[in-house]
């Protein structure tokens, strides 16, 4: 096992007015599963890849426990990366994919056997050893490629969207099999990623890019909970944070914010953090699981409702959502509600908001503003 640390890592590609990468700095502890997550073209893959030594560094510095290894060439930095396309060879069995690397290594013929068949048990492929990848499913192929990254017993795994070609219900039995072999194994891991769910469900921290930036770093339900910009409001939740203009005032000696016909107190913000923002408007932001057609009793004290219209209704199975306009303005939101709803499109509906779970967010910066003065 080991640490990886990354200082002011940086990618420019020829040719390409922007930096790929800009200045990442980045530390994944020792037997951590770190993810970075973002969207296509934020970076992320090419952080992996000069981390691996497949892609030269621009600028800044890759070290593993503690040793720089710029210069040390990919073979020999004790890394095993997984890739999308699982790069498994088509001529070879199981067997000899698996035990290719060994070979490499000039691993005596006894121990490759034995560790083959280990990890061969461990991830149920004993069956397919003599098989060749065009007779396995893509499952199948994605744990050989998983097997032949554990069986040379890596400091550091790089996994590089590896279940991105597989169906979704595949997709979900293989992220539980690797979230259990890593657990078990306890190597340090760093996974890339742009499926939220794989990140939420599966990192110790993520790490959240776009533009070739970092954003965030954090527990997963952390960075869930108090977003550091608009950004990562929106890019993390499935449906999005509703993000709404705002206008910020008083009321007594309380803020509040009005939007559409909507006037809400703001009971996470304290008067003094917010003097900045009084009279100007603000991005608000609220999760659609924290709009209720049916508030729970411990919000009764706190609820603030609010006049909708239905725009649309998507039933889910397990919940629903909606699609409503707010008030008489054109100001759309979704809120996710339960499955036994009768509302209808067309339909007024009285939403109750939780005002405890506002966010809000600087309008021309659009990181998040302080709870605290």
């Amino acid at each position: 096992m080991a640490t990886v640390t990354i200082e002011e890592l940086s990618k420019h590609y020829a040719g390409g007015s922007e930096p790929a990468v800009k200045a990442v700095s980045l530390d994944v502890a020792d037997g951590e599963f770190m993810v970075l997550l973002g969207p296509s073209g934020c970076g992320k893959s090419s952080v992996l890849r000069m981390i691996a030594g497949l892609e030269p560094i621009t600028a800044g510095t890759v070290a593993i426990d503690g040793r720089p290894v710029n210069h040390v060439p990919a073979k020999d930095r004790d890394i095993a990366m997984v890739f999308q396309s699982y790069a498994l060879y088509p001529h070879m069995t199981v067997h000899a994919n698996l035990a290719f690397g060994l070979r490499r290594r000039g691993v005596p013929g006894d121990e490759i056997d034995r560790r083959v068949r280990g990890v061969a048990e461990k991830l149920g492929l004993s069956p397919f050893l003599a098989r060749k990848p065009h007779a396995l499913s893509g499952g199948q192929r994605q744990r050989v490629a998983l097997g032949r990254a554990i069986v040379r017993d890596p400091k550091v795994f790089l996994f590089d969207e590896p279940l991105s070609n597989l169906d979704a219900a595949l997709r979900v039995s293989t992220r539980n099999e690797l979230i259990k072999q890593q657990h078990e194994l306890g190597t340090t891991t760093i996974y890339v990623t742009h499926d939220q769910v794989e990140a939420m469900t599966m990192g110790d921290r993520i790490c959240i890019m776009n533009k070739g930036e970092v954003v965030q770093i954090g527990k997963p339900l952390d960075v869930y909970r108090n977003p550091a910009d608009a950004f990562v409001a929106r890019f993390l939740g499935n449906p999005p944070m509703n993000l709404l203009p705002a206008r910020l005032a008083t009321s007594g000696d309380r803020a509040v914010a009005r939007f559409a016909d909507v006037t809400v107190e703001l009971p996470g913000y304290p008067l003094a953090a917010l003097k900045p923002y009084l009279g100007a408007t603000v991005t608000l932001g609220i999760r659609p699981e924290d709009l209720y057609e049916a508030p729970p009793p411990a919000l009764s004290v706190r609820a603030q409702q609010i006049a909708t219209r239905v725009l649309a209704v998507e039933p889910l199975g397990a919940e629903t959502l909606l699609m409503l306009t707010i008030g008489g303005s054109s100001q759309e939101i979704v809120a996710r509600i339960g499955r036994d709803t009768a509302l209808r499109i067309g339909d007024a509906a009285t939403i109750t908001l939780d005002p405890s779970a506002l966010h809000l967010f600087d309008p021309t910066t659009t990181k998040a503003i302080a709870r605290t003065a």
